[in-house]
């Protein structure tokens, strides 16, 4: 396990934490035109249960 050999700074410390930002999830319209709800990519479409593009269209679960 590392161990600092020095204190950090309170001014060091503060420095470190400003850089932890949150960032919004990019979100992407469900390919089901009847649906067109946004979800997460590359997960399926908690509203309908469709993943994919309209060639390949597979039921991932029954809403």
């Amino acid at each position: 396990m590392a161990v600092p050999k020095r204190k950090m700074s309170r001014s060091n410390t503060r420095h470190r934490r400003a850089q932890w930002k949150t960032s919004a999830p990019t979100l992407v319209t469900c390919a089901n035109p009847a649906c067109g709800g946004k979800h997460l990519p590359h997960t399926a479409c908690p509203e309908c249960g469709q993943y994919g593009p309209r060639g390949n269209r597979r039921q991932v679960f029954e809403a």
